[in-house]
């Protein structure tokens, strides 16, 4: 929970809290009903134990996401929450009820609705309208190895200009339900990076809501830890636009997977989605999973997704699955395109023509294939970290190539 009081359970003053709400617009969205879009729902039993054979977990190693599948009857805590706000974001305390009142939409898997419902702190992250937040508001959740659930909504208000900072960091057991509610006209960067400790687990849904006219970024960096993450875009009003920016590095035995679904449910709405990710030693897996729904009230949008996988060494696995619904023939654009595989032969041979060593072209184009990602951050220190973790893995794969080259 992002500090507005100390970590300790509401009182019954600030379970009292009165707070603005947005339109819960879940209701207004078609249920769909289909393998790949199970039916929203806060209830824990709606969504039963997975098997491994539904459509939606067929690529998840449940037994290391088996801790988040569960209820847990004692123990369950929350992160060390640390927070740097300005004048006027205001961060509260706020009931079940009123969680579930300001969300976007219900749970979609069994992870976030036990999350959401066995969360120990709710809390609610509010940008007032017309503000303009030249800062970044950054939130730190660091983990001290237990198990933690947590349910943030954060609302922007009408016209509003702000960037948002989730980090989660050092050791846990981790799930949680997002909702980012983005009001007519506002315009907000949202930056959320995964870089948990080794053993780690994280799980959970995030979904944002885009007013009419309003321009949302989220750059998502998955960097440490075993991760599985749904994330849902919608919008409440034509014209609204959202680019969905991603990069991930998978190591040796690490699971990392980011599903995204774009719901284009109003007209002459825009969505671009960018994925990247790298993947080194022997049982490295990363899943990737985008799906874009184009309804038939949804004409003249623009959409395009893409997802390119960068395979370090041999051992490691990429899934990569695209996917394009359509309803209505009345669009601007619409497509996808997903590739994997090593480093492009072109690009190392021009570079190594120029008198530059073969472990550094390597390293080069490792760096350009991310460039483009990490620059979407704009925050420096971010930017820095991204940088600095990806240079860790490549000297690691370096080292590697180098002492096998010893041997032979």
């Amino acid at each position: 929970m992002p500090p507005t009081a100390p970590l300790t359970s509401p009182t019954k003053e600030e379970e009292l809290t009165t707070i603005t709400e947005a339109p819960n617009v879940a209701a207004a969205i078609e249920t769909l009903e289909s393998h790949l879009h199970p039916t929203p729902s806060w209830t824990v039993e709606d969504h039963p134990q997975p098997t491994g054979r539904e459509e939606i977990w067929r690529f998840t190693p449940l037994k290391r996401f088996k801790t988040l599948l569960n209820p847990v009857a004692d123990g369950l805590g929350t992160l060390d929450w640390s927070g740097e706000f300005p004048d006027g974001v205001t961060v509260d305390s706020i009931t079940l009820e009123q969680a579930q009142a300001l969300a976007s939409e219900a749970p979609t898997d069994r992870i976030s609705a036990l999350a959401a419902e066995q969360s120990v702190h709710r809390t609610h992250i509010q940008v007032p309208a017309n503000a303009e937040i030249d800062e970044p508001i950054v939130f730190t959740g660091k983990g001290q190895g237990g198990e933690a659930r947590d349910h943030v909504v954060v609302t922007v208000g009408a016209h509003a200009k702000a960037t948002i900072v989730f980090r989660y960091e050092g050791s846990a057991t981790y799930a949680e339900k997002t909702d980012v509610i983005v009001g007519d006209g506002a315009q907000v960067n949202l930056i959320t990076l995964q870089d948990w400790d080794a053993g780690s687990v994280h799980g959970g849904q995030r979904t944002v809501s885009i007013g009419r006219d309003a321009h949302v970024k989220t750059v998502t960096a998955s960097l440490g830890g075993d991760i599985r993450l749904q994330e849902n875009s919608h919008y409440n009003g034509p014209g609204g636009e959202v680019e969905a920016y991603g990069l991930y590095f998978a190591d040796e035995n690490q699971h990392i997977q980011h599903r995204l679904f774009v719901d284009h449910n109003a007209p002459h709405t825009k969505s671009n989605v960018d994925y990247r990710g790298a993947l080194r030693g022997k049982g490295a897996h990363s899943v990737w999973i985008g799906d874009v729904l184009i309804r038939k009230v949804a004409e003249n949008i623009d959409t395009y997704e893409s997802n390119k996988n960068l395979v370090l060494t041999d051992g490691c696995q990429a899934d990569s699955v695209p996917n394009l619904e359509i309803e209505t023939g009345e669009i601007a654009g619409a497509g996808h395109s997903s590739s994997t595989g090593r480093f492009d032969d072109e690009q190392l041979f021009y570079l190594m023509s120029r008198g530059i060593s073969e472990e550094e072209s390597r390293r080069l184009v490792a760096h350009g294939f991310f460039a483009d990602i990490i620059r979407k951050v704009g925050i420096p220190e971010i930017e820095a970290k991204m940088l600095a973790t990806i240079e860790r893995e490549l000297d690691i794969v370096h080292g590697s190539t180098a002492t096998k080259a010893d041997e032979q």
